[in-house]
């Protein structure tokens, strides 16, 4: 199980050998972040979740699977629109 990102993506591979990359605009406080603030993320709920406390952000796997962005980018869409 790891986390990377790249420009645009935050790419997760999961112990079952699946990978899922998910635009990194989704998430804004991941995008917003910097690198050590990326990289200090720890798995939670044996691999459901990950947790990035530097930046109070949380996602699940099964989130990302479904292509869910967060609330955040929602709300900021909308305004947008």
């Amino acid at each position: 199980m790891a986390v990377r990102f790249t420009k645009d993506f935050l790419i997760v591979e999961l112990r079952d050998g699946r990978v899922i990359s998910t635009p990194l605009l989704w998430y804004p406080r991941l995008e917003a972040a910097s690198a050590q603030e990326r990289a200090a993320c720890e798995w939670i709920g044996s691999g459901t979740g990950i947790h990035w406390p530097l930046l109070d952000e949380d996602l699940s796997v099964a989130g990302m699977l479904a292509g869910q962005p967060s609330t955040e980018f929602l709300r900021d869409s909308l305004a947008v629109a």
